[in-house]
């Protein structure tokens, strides 16, 4: 069994800012405001989250190896 991250850095595909977030662990994400430039990002498609779209480390369902978001 392998360790699931928590924390991931986020980068607006906007303005460039990142951050490092703590993801949810029991929900899924699926806009995440920039405190750069305030956009509104959303998961690109066939992501199942922001994380999955702009972060460095998918989400933690996608590191277990099941679905996101009970999505089939």
């Amino acid at each position: 069994m392998q360790d699931i991250e928590l924390e991931s850095k986020i980068t607006c595909p906007e303005c460039g800012y990142s951050k490092v977030e703590t993801m949810p662990t029991n929900a899924c994400q699926w806009y995440y405001e920039c405190e750069g430039c305030k956009a509104l990002l959303r998961p690109l498609k066939g992501d199942c989250c922001v994380y999955c779209s702009y972060g460095t480390v998918k989400c933690p369902p996608i590191q277990e190896g099941s679905s996101c978001c009970n999505k089939p």
